[in-house]
This record gives C-alpha cells, sequence and structure tokens, in this order.
C-alpha cells in the first residue's frame, strides 16, 4: 500500500516537472521574447523573468535586445572623379520590433545577409557620388551620417534600427597606391632639387658678392700703398735734394759709391771702359778730379765713349758713372797717356 503510494506520488511529481519544463519559460534582461502558436505570434514578451506558455501547442522565439555588430566585406568603389577605392565598413544594430523581424527575415541569420546588402548597396551610392577628398579626408563624418540614415531607411522594414555605420579603412587599391607611392617620391625629389639649385644660386652670390668685395677692398688696399710709396718717394727724393744743397760733393760721392756697388758684381757682363772715364774718377783721384778748392781744372781732350755689352743705364742727374749688373773687367784705351 505505501508503496504503491509512493509510486504514484513520484510519478506525479515526474509529469509536473515535465508540464512545468514545458510550460514555464525564462526571458533574460539581454533577451526579448516572441510566443507563438502553430507558429502564428500570439504575444510578445520584453520584460525579463519567468513566463509560460501551453505545452505541445505553443513555443517561444528569442531575440537579443543588446547592439549588434555586422561586418561588411572590402569592397571596391568609384568615386565621382573616378579615383578607385577599397572601402571596409561596419554597422550596428538592433532588434527593435521583435514581431516584424520575425514575419520579415525570421531568424537573425538571414536579417544579417539582407542588412549587409543594404550596407554595400548605400556605401557604393553614396561613397560613388562623393570625390577621393572628401571621402578620406573632408567630409567622412557626413558621408556616414548618409549611409546610416539610408541603410536605417532601409532596415525599419525589417524590424531593425541601424544606430550606426563606421568605414573602417579607405583606401586606394594596391596598384594605386603603389604609382601614387612612386608619384609622389617624384615630386619629392623635384622640390628637393628646385631647393637645392636655389641654395647654390644664393650661395653664388653670396660668393660673387664677397669676391667683388675683397677686390674692390684689394684695389683700395693697392691704391693707398701706392700713395704713401708715392709720398715716400718724394720726402726721400726731398732728403736727397736737400743733401745735395748742401755738400754737392759728398753727394756725388756717395752716388759714385752706389754705382760702384751696383756695377761691380759677379756675373758674366763685362764692361769696356777707358781709365780715364768718368766712372772710375775716384779709383784714380780721391777727389773725384777737383781741386782742393772744388774747382774742376781743365783737361785733356775728352777720351771717346766707351764700349760696352751689353749697355748699361746711364746715371741720374747727378752725371755720375753708370751702373751695370755685372762684373767690370778694364780695358786700356789707345789714346790713353
Amino acid at each position: 500500500m505505501n508503496r504503491t503510494f509512493l509510486t504514484v506520488v513520484l510519478l506525479l511529481l515526474g509529469v509536473a516537472a515535465v508540464t512545468a519544463y514545458l510550460t514555464l519559460f525564462t526571458v533574460y534582461q539581454t533577451q526579448q521574447a516572441l510566443v507563438l502558436e502553430f507558429g502564428k505570434p500570439k504575444r510578445l514578451v520584453t520584460t525579463p523573468g519567468l513566463n509560460y506558455k501551453i505545452p505541445f501547442i505553443q513555443n517561444v522565439s528569442f531575440f537579443d535586445k543588446r547592439l549588434l555588430d555586422l561586418d561588411s566585406a572590402p569592397q571596391e568603389v568609384i568615386a565621382s572623379d573616378q579615383k578607385r577605392l577599397v572601402v571596409d565598413a561596419f554597422a550596428r544594430w538592433r532588434i527593435t520590433d521583435p514581431l516584424l523581424f520575425y514575419q520579415a527575415v525570421g531568424d537573425e541569420r538571414v536579417a544579417r545577409s539582407r542588412l549587409g546588402f543594404f550596407l554595400e548597396a548605400s556605401l557604393r551610392r553614396v561613397l560613388g557620388a562623393a570625390s577621393f577628398e572628401a571621402v578620406v579626408r573632408d567630409e567622412r563624418h557626413a558621408l556616414m551620417q548618409r549611409i546610416t540614415d539610408q541603410v536605417n531607411a532601409q532596415a525599419k522594414a525589417l524590424g531593425i534600427t541601424v544606430v550606426d555605420v563606421r568605414i573602417k579603412r579607405a583606401d586606394l587599391p594596391e596598384a594605386n597606391s603603389l604609382a601614387i607611392y612612386r608619384r609622389m617620391q617624384t615630386e619629392r625629389q623635384r622640390e628637393a632639387a628646385e631647393i637645392r639649385a636655389q641654395g647654390e644660386e644664393a650661395s653664388r652670390r653670396i660668393r660673387g658678392t664677397a669676391d667683388r668685395q675683397v677686390t674692390v677692398l684689394k684695389a683700395n688696399a693697392t691704391g693707398e700703398s701706392e700713395r704713401i710709396r708715392g709720398q715716400g718717394d718724394a720726402e726721400k727724393n726731398s732728403v736727397f735734394a736737400a743733401a745735395f744743397g748742401q755738400d754737392p760733393d759728398f753727394f756725388a760721392f756717395y752716388r759714385s759709391m752706389q754705382a760702384y756697388q751696383g756695377a761691380l758684381k759677379a756675373g758674366d757682363t763685362r764692361l769696356l771702359l777707358s781709365p780715364n772715364s768718368q766712372f772710375f774718377q775716384y779709383f784714380n783721384d780721391a777727389n773725384g778730379g777737383r781741386a782742393p778748392d772744388g774747382s774742376t781744372p781743365s783737361a785733356a781732350a775728352p777720351s771717346p765713349e766707351p764700349q760696352m755689352a751689353p749697355s748699361a743705364p746711364e746715371e741720374d742727374e747727378t752725371g755720375d758713372a753708370e751702373q751695370q749688373d755685372a762684373s767690370t773687367e778694364t780695358v786700356p784705351d789707345a789714346s790713353a797717356p
């Protein structure tokens, strides 16, 4: 008796557990549920907690309430200026109307496929009407907002709200990138060569200005030196003239000594002179042929002019002997006494 009662109780508990399992269902905070009766929607459950359904007649479909990601494959887009772009974008979306979502697409896999098609079409349509600079730099945010609005307008029929669309990457194709890099490199090399040429021109201009200034400074210095040298020579001549005026005999003797020093040097040049030549006046007479009182006595007929090889320059205004740059050899004149 007791054993039979225990068996019945266990059987009832088992039936109750199976009934509760088939009747009750739990909706989590990240979910929303749609109760279906023979495939026909009966009610929508959006609040989390424990709910019920009729076993074997009704079933439940769960849908995510969180933001979902949709990452599209990279695709090539031709901009309005005929430049090709490889665009990689993604979208964030959520299911806002589970009933419409169930009726339009049924499950999340089909929804992702439909939404991806909308996203790619909108990318081609919006970016194809914009220029390369607008996509890459100038109007990127506005273009993404325009794409979001277009995709969202199409996704509303699926019970989906598109929150945001972002362009992760918008680059040129690999072949175009290499060509652009080479062109940029050529332009930079041309700019560098132009800058170097400008620097070389500036350096030559500065160097020419410096050389001209050096030439002017040298010319001015040379002129000043010549002026000073001329003043010195004039002063020297004035000193010589004053000295000649004070003692003409000593001055004549001094100039003759200078003539001897300049003419009687070692070398191959020889002088053919008469012993009575005026050049040797201080060799023959210490007074230079003058009387002790300073007068010049009358002399014999003058000897003929000496023959010289090579010719020597004449003495200055004092009338002293000629100077030569060679050693002297005296040859007596035949007419000399």
